[in-house]
């Protein structure tokens, strides 16, 4: 008689689950990484020797704000994804602002105020309230700067007030001494975090819902 070789049960190899947390902790990462990226990309054209044009500039700054938050808001579900992709557009925003606070303006002129106009503008997120930009008409030794635009009267029509300024005219003149990156950058840190926070939110939501009974 034949020996009969028992059989093997066939085992099924059960297919393994891919990793449902590395999308979600990309997404907690964007606002950070992002951040680095828009903050460089205008520290080189406020500052940079061979910075580009103010039109490349500024498209290829506004395609990472945007895009960053567009991406944000894709990959982030419900209305964490919207009111996170606005805290992580407005981070970026003020990101900015702190390239342009913190950008050399190595020289200074007195020039004197010839004219004052005023510009009423709507402030986003204060309830429709309005400030005031004040354009103040400059005449400075060598013709520049010619105009400078600040939230206060830096000086009255007649009078004379001290310009810091670019002499490669990359970044706006401001009145010297009062450009400081601290304020935009404390308001921008919120808006990140707040981002970041909103993507770890829908990652832990996104899991539990994937998570077996």
């Amino acid at each position: 008689m034949p020996s009969q070789s028992p059989s093997q049960p066939s085992q099924s190899s059960q297919p393994t689950q891919s990793s449902q947390g590395s999308p979600g902790r990309l997404v907690a990462a964007v606002p950070a990484i992002t951040a680095v990226l828009v903050y460089a990309w205008a520290a080189w054209c406020f500052g940079g020797s061979s910075s580009p044009s103010t039109t490349v500039a500024v498209s290829v700054g506004g395609a990472l704000v945007l895009g960053a938050g567009a991406a944000y808001f894709l990959l982030v579900d419900g209305n964490t994804g919207f009111f996170g992709a606005l805290a992580l557009i407005g981070g970026l925003l003020l990101t900015v602002a702190v390239a342009d606070q913190a950008a050399a303006r190595g020289e200074t002129a007195t020039c004197v105020v010839t004219k004052i106009r005023e510009e009423l503008r709507a402030s986003v997120g204060e309830g429709g309230a309005q400030t005031t930009l004040y354009h103040h008409a400059l005449r400075c030794p060598g013709g520049y700067p010619s105009s400078l635009a600040e939230d206060r009267r830096a000086a009255p029509e007649g009078g004379e007030v001290r310009v810091a300024y670019d002499a490669e005219r990359r970044v706006a003149p401001a009145v010297e001494g009062s450009r400081s990156p601290w304020r935009p950058a404390l308001l921008a840190l919120p808006l990140l975090a707040a981002a970041t926070a909103g993507a770890l939110r829908g990652r832990r939501q996104r899991l539990s819902e994937e998570r077996p009974a």
